[in-house]
């Protein structure tokens, strides 16, 4: 299946090369120019602008846009609806405010063009393990993707099977999901990522107080110099806080236990505060994610090693990079 892929940074070229590697054609442009070459060198078509890559995409065209939420999206959606014909699709595989796809839904539907967005989580890891996809747009252009889908999802791999899930939804094994209606897969990508900040805020604070209990402040006989890297690695084998998040802070610690390359100054990147103000929209209690996300913002003032941690487990999935210590 022929896909155009718009923004070739750290996912949007790794999820084209899954696909060409899962006998998918892919036709792609980035304003980056080496970026495009890089693709071309291994196999892929380029695209010398979004005008270039829809003529080359046969009807009915899906074009997969990867970039920042906000105007470059926002910008690159609206100039591909110029460009495309009833019957084609705009995928927003980023981390985009749900509301903004239904009113981007909304304007394309009487054009004919279909908009799905695509909560995409897997990072910079992907290529190899695969993306969870959670996908909001109708059940038509959805089902249309599905060869593209099915080709990025992780599969069932090895993870047992859930009892009693007979007669539900094949496609969440596999590790995609068409959530409903535009807007509904950003949104639960958004409460993914909310839920994400307060399981990293979980292990921040636990590895801090295991890394603090040296302290002169304590009784001699209570202090205890902690072995950080393999008591995660222990962790890891079999314990119910096992997760990929204590995989990836173990990279980290096993790298350098004092994390020195991190100075503890967390970034949010949208979606722990869209999770938050669904909270209070919805009247919901929240104090765990809310505490979560304002533990990033007190992290630009004053930096503890837990800081350090969450910075860490950030650029192991994501390849997100705070401000490094000189």
């Amino acid at each position: 299946m022929q896909l155009g892929v718009v923004g070739l940074g750290r996912m949007g070229g790794n999820i084209a090369r899954r696909l060409a590697r899962a006998g998918h054609s892919c036709i792609v442009w980035d304003r980056n120019a080496p970026a495009v070459g890089a693709l071309a060198s291994e196999g892929m078509t380029a695209a010398a602008d979004l005008a270039d890559l829809v003529a080359k995409l046969e009807a009915p065209r899906a074009v997969w846009v990867m970039l920042p939420a906000g105007a470059p999206t926002e910008e690159t959606v609206q100039a591909l609806a110029d460009l495309m014909s009833p019957g084609d699709i705009v995928i927003d595989g980023g981390n985009t405010f749900y509301k903004d796809d239904i009113r981007r839904a909304e304007a394309l539907e009487p054009r004919g063009i279909h908009y799905v967005d695509v909560g995409t989580s897997g990072g910079v890891w992907g290529l190899e393990r695969g993306y969870c996809m959670m996908i909001g747009g109708t059940r038509e252009a959805v089902d249309h993707l599905d060869p593209i889908l099915a080709a990025l999802a992780p599969g069932k791999g090895s993870i047992p099977e859930t009892p009693g899930r007979e007669g539900r939804d094949h496609r969440a094994e596999q590790g995609y999901l068409h959530t409903g209606p535009a807007g509904s897969g950003h949104f639960v990508k958004m409460i993914h990522n909310g839920i994400e900040y307060g399981l990293m805020q979980a292990y921040a604070e636990g590895f801090e107080i295991l890394k603090n209990k040296s302290s002169p402040a304590l009784p001699e006989n209570e202090r205890y110099t902690l072995n950080m890297p393999d008591i995660a690695e222990v962790w890891r084998r079999g314990s119910v806080v096992s997760s990929w998040l204590l995989d990836l802070t173990a990279i980290a610690l096993a790298k350098d236990e004092q994390l020195a390359e991190f100075p503890g100054e967390v970034a949010d990147s949208g979606e722990g505060r869209w999770t938050v103000m669904a909270a209070v929209e919805e009247a919901v209690s929240a104090e765990v994610l809310t505490a979560a996300l304002y533990t990033r913002f007190r992290s630009r003032q004053d930096h503890t090693f837990g800081e350090k941690m969450l910075s860490a487990m950030r650029f192991q999935f994501g390849g997100h990079t705070e401000f490094k210590a000189k």
